[in-house]
């Protein structure tokens, strides 16, 4: 026998996967720390390549510059500007990151949370329809 409300609830359920579920579902398969630094470390060498190509581009755009007044001091002292200007710019790009990832975690939690209960409310309707199965004496009861 078709139940409306089990049609309604399995409808909602198909819905949620599909619109969440490539959001929440491989989430959910790490830990709050686990998820956060394996997305820190991706960051982190993203970070890095395009410093590092964007370094790259405005040091040959200056290059005849550099080339015509080839002081040590100078040099050094843009060594020095460009390995503070990184770090800052890497703690700044990963305290972002850390914020966004651990939002990301959390709404996917919540919206786990959603979809279990919305399968324990389809399992409670199919328990009422069918009968219970009584285990017999002996074996393994566990």
């Amino acid at each position: 026998m078709l139940s409306e409300e089990k049609i309604k609830i399995m409808t909602s359920l198909a819905m949620f996967e599909k619109q969440e579920g490539k959001r929440i579902f491989p989430i959910n398969r790490y830990f709050k720390s686990d998820y956060v630094s394996s997305k820190l470390f991706r960051s982190f060498f993203s970070y890095t390549f395009s410093f590092l190509s964007c370094l790259l581009l405005w040091g040959l755009y200056y290059m005849e510059r550099w080339l015509n007044t080839m002081d040590l001091k100078s040099l050094t002292g843009t060594g020095i500007r460009i390995g503070i200007i990184y770090a800052a710019g890497l703690a700044f790009y990963l305290a972002i990151s850390i914020y966004i990832y651990m939002k990301r975690y959390e709404h996917a939690s919540r919206g786990m949370k959603i979809y279990l209960a919305k399968l324990k409310r389809l399992d409670k309707r199919y328990d009422g329809n069918t009968r219970s199965i009584k285990r017999i004496k002996g074996g393994r009861t566990s």
